[in-house]
């Protein structure tokens, strides 16, 4: 499983982002990459954290040092700064569902904070939202509750990029999210719903691109541990999923 790892983290294309490098104020970290595949190994195997082989050192202190990554936007600031060099030709949203395990609940509410857990007949499950660009890489994302509506989260990711077309299914044709896309000169590739009084025409063609962001969801969740959700909190979750599209994203 090392081999694999270290062929998949190429750290000679992020290492200057990373916290403990040479030159970096403060300590400097001689493990950094040992923690990286640490954390990789964990949401691959979809294990336990106490479960961490030894050779990766106290599990305690790997899942410690995530965490601070986690509240310094460690993770986040990588993830922006492969995501940044995107395609603008076109670009797609969707989310998908995945089920949170009962180890997921109980997070202490501190100031009614969401957790993005949602309860539902079906149990509890997290919805991750996801823009990518016209070669399928992800460019933006979120996570909400699992009964959350698919397009509530539309318009806070579309206000951070500006591709010429915008592709969605069904679930994301809102008048309100047509005309903001009109508005800024982006050309929504939706198709009506059945029920619309006026039949808006639709780039079938350029529709079928959609597969793209199919596909990444389906890389995304070969980490079982994003598959599913064993993290308590939302920032840790959010977190393993911008980690995992680095991944995507280096490969």
């Amino acid at each position: 499983m090392i081999v694999t790892i270290s062929k998949i983290f190429r750290p000679f294309c992020i290492k200057d982002l990373l916290p403990g490098r040479e030159g970096y104020v403060g300590g400097t970290a001689a493990d950094n990459r040992l923690f990286v595949e640490a954390v990789l190994y964990r949401y691959c195997a979809g294990i336990p954290w106490r479960d961490l082989p030894p050779r990766f050192g106290d599990w305690k202190n790997v899942h410690r040092r995530l965490r601070r990554w986690c509240e310094s936007g460690v993770i986040e600031r990588i993830f922006r700064h492969l995501a940044a060099d995107h395609d603008n030709e076109y670009m797609m949203i969707d989310s998908t569902i995945v089920r949170a395990h009962q180890h997921s609940a109980g997070a202490p509410e501190k100031g009614g904070a969401d957790q993005a857990i949602g309860r539902s007949r079906g149990g509890l499950t997290t919805k991750i939202h996801a823009i990518c660009d016209a070669l399928g890489n992800p460019v933006e994302l979120d996570i909400t509750p699992g009964q959350d509506a698919d397009i509530t989260q539309a318009e806070p990711l579309l206000e951070k990029i500006d591709p010429d077309a915008f592709l969605a299914d069904k679930a994301y044709d809102a008048d309100r999210l047509i005309d903001r896309l009109t508005e800024r000169g982006i050309t929504p590739v939706i198709p009506p719903k059945r029920n619309r009084t006026t039949q808006r025409k639709t780039d079938f063609a350029l529709y079928r691109e959609r597969n793209l962001i199919e596909q990444f969801f389906n890389k995304l969740k070969q980490f079982r541990a994003i598959a599913t959700r064993y993290d308590k909190l939302k920032s840790t979750f959010l977190a393993a999923v911008q980690f995992a599209s680095i991944i995507i994203l280096l490969n």
